[in-house]
């Protein structure tokens, strides 16, 4: 065990003190488990001391909480929640490390700091929400309010029947035998040997709709999002992004409110 976590931590906890994880979470850095991972992996330190436990007891307004180098604000900001349209090259990540990110373009022109709810690849582009409200931000990314997203997805290849049933049936990726897509053709070009697929995910793996057309021999050209649960592209373009209001969010949330499926 590293001797950073055996030093005592001086808080000033008290009845308005909540867990570390949910704190961060509610500052808009990560959801909460992922939040958790990140004091797991010593990003965190609270009033000088390093801390590696997502349950310390911590009050926000008072304590000095250290996030992978930056100051956590000591008062929350307005909840806010967009639908951003994400271009290809960027990487949906509050950090820097792996190149420019969804966080670097929206920096101009949002105030507040937004994290994505949810991830699509680098390669990839198309809808991401992005969000500082914690709780939203847990219902959205845990697997019990699983969403349906889909994808319009090009690929270059010979696309038959036997291909579409494979790519329907419950494929195995990584080990994990992943629940039925619904894959649909939407375009053939035999001309140019590719064509159009739309993808309906009920659950989402890494990169799985580019390991699923590796198994049939496709290559995936372009791939863009355009539908979560209710909220559809329209005419949104890389770079454009839209409000969530009330109504978007009572549509979202109503699956983990006990309403109907997305």
């Amino acid at each position: 065990m590293n001797d950073n976590n055996k030093k005592p931590v001086n808080t000033t906890a008290d009845k308005s003190s909540e867990r570390l994880q949910n704190v961060l979470a509610q500052r808009g850095i990560a959801s909460r488990r992922a939040s958790a991972e990140i004091i797991k992996a010593g990003g965190v330190s609270v009033n000088g001391t390093q801390v590696f436990e997502p349950g310390l007891r911590v009050n926000a307004a008072k304590d000095a909480i250290i996030v992978n180098g930056r100051k956590l604000p000591q008062t929350r900001e307005e909840k806010r929640t967009i639908l951003l349209y994400k271009p290809r090259g960027l990487v949906c990540s509050a950090a820097s490390s792996q190149g420019a990110t969804v966080c670097d373009l929206l920096r101009q022109q949002i105030p507040e700091r937004l994290i994505p709810v949810g991830r699509l690849d680098k390669d990839s582009e198309g809808l991401l929400i992005m969000s500082n409200d914690g709780e939203l931000t847990n219902i959205l990314t845990h697997p019990r309010y699983g969403h349906k997203k889909t994808y319009n997805v090009w690929v270059s290849g010979t696309m038959n029947k036997s291909k579409l049933d494979i790519l329907q049936s419950r494929m195995e990726i990584d080990g994990y035998v992943i629940k039925p897509v619904k894959v649909e053709i939407l375009k053939i070009n035999p001309r140019e040997n590719s064509a159009k697929l739309a993808f309906t995910l009920s659950e989402g793996r890494n990169r799985q709709i580019r390991k699923m057309c590796e198994q049939v021999e496709l290559r995936i050209t372009s791939l863009q999002r355009v539908r979560i649960g209710p909220l559809r592209i329209g005419t949104m373009k890389p770079g454009d992004w839209r409000e969530l209001h009330q109504n978007d969010i009572d549509a979202l949330t109503r699956k983990a409110k006990g309403g109907t499926k997305s």
